[in-house]
Parts: structure tokens; sequence; C-alpha cells
């Protein structure tokens, strides 16, 4: 798979799946904070399946 997220779009995954899974072990510990592993390893692998299925890239294109 290519990578279809740019710079900018990779540092918001990361950062909001960090404070997602930061809700499992602390705040309120609720299970839905598991939900962060997505937008975390999207955002670290550079490639997000559902922006592959829509066309949709973030990530400049090099001339």
């Amino acid at each position: 798979m290519s990578r279809n997220e740019g710079t900018v779009d990779r540092v918001i995954r990361v950062i909001v799946g960090l404070v997602l899974l930061s809700l499992v072990f602390v705040g309120p510990q609720t299970p839905w904070g598991w939900i962060g592993l997505v937008p975390l390893v999207t955002g670290l692998i550079g490639t997000c399946p559902i922006y592959s299925v829509l066309g949709i890239s973030t990530c400049k294109t090099r001339n």
C-alpha cells in the first residue's frame, strides 16, 4: 500500500491516538480508549485504508 497521509495528518493521528489510549490507563479509565490504536497505527505507517477506498490523499505529490 502506498502512503496517502501527509505529515500534518500523520502527526495529528498519532497525537489523537495517544490521547485516546491514555484514557485506558488514566482519567476515566474507559475501554473506549482502545479505539486510539486505529489512528495511532495509521499515523505511524502513513496509510489509511479508508482514504484508499475513497481515493483521498493528503500526501503531497513529488514532481
